[in-house]
């Protein structure tokens, strides 16, 4: 009897720990510590712009980037959208760039004419890159929706946030970065480039 107790203790702890892994929330980011921010990679396979002429982070070095990696069905991303779109209207003329990178979670998803119809229902303002072969999401290393990256002017992932909140947070990281000068070496080349 003492074994067949020990052996449910420990088949009811195997249990819970695994549980424990499958159901872990996801991080939630932060600031990358000092030397450790690498720089972003451009955009990849984006198959459609929306809102904006195709985009470049080369050619946006001077700028402060937000990246926002998102889907028009995604709960957690309609909640968060209305801090990205006043991020967007009260920092654009200040030099913040928001890009929404929608890459879906379903195949009806992947319809330019359903994400150009969610945009204009949402009144989104910002551009939109559609990321339907997931180039974008891999090049990010992204796993999440909804998914903040804050690229400084010098063009590195200085700040990363997974999910729902910390808005204040990312508002004081987004006034801080748009307050650091533009080295020499940052001036934009051109806003726009075909291929992307």
């Amino acid at each position: 009897m003492r074994i067949r107790t020990s052996v449910l203790a420990l088949t009811a702890a195997t249990a819970a720990c695994i549980a424990a892994l499958t159901f872990a929330a996801p991080p939630t980011g932060g600031n990358v510590p000092a030397g450790s921010a690498r720089a972003a990679p451009e955009f990849q396979q984006i198959d459609t712009w929306l809102n904006s002429p195709p985009l470049r982070l080369d050619a946006l070095r001077g700028k402060v980037v937000l990246v926002d990696f998102w889907t028009y069905t995604c709960i957690n991303c309609l909640n968060h959208l209305p801090a990205v779109k006043d991020w967007h209207a009260r920092y654009k003329d200040q030099g913040l760039v928001v890009v929404g990178v929608h890459t879906p979670e379903f195949a009806y998803e992947k319809s330019t004419k359903n994400v150009r119809e969610a945009i204009e229902r949402l009144h989104i303002q910002h551009a939109v890159a559609q990321d339907n072969s997931y180039g974008t999401w891999k090049a990010f290393n992204n796993q999440y929706w909804p998914a903040i990256y804050l690229i400084d002017k010098q063009g590195k992932i200085v700040y990363s946030h997974f999910g729902e909140g910390r808005y204040g947070e990312t508002e004081k990281k987004i006034q801080a970065l748009l307050a650091e000068p533009a080295s020499a070496d940052t001036a934009p080349a051109a806003t726009t480039s075909k291929g992307a």
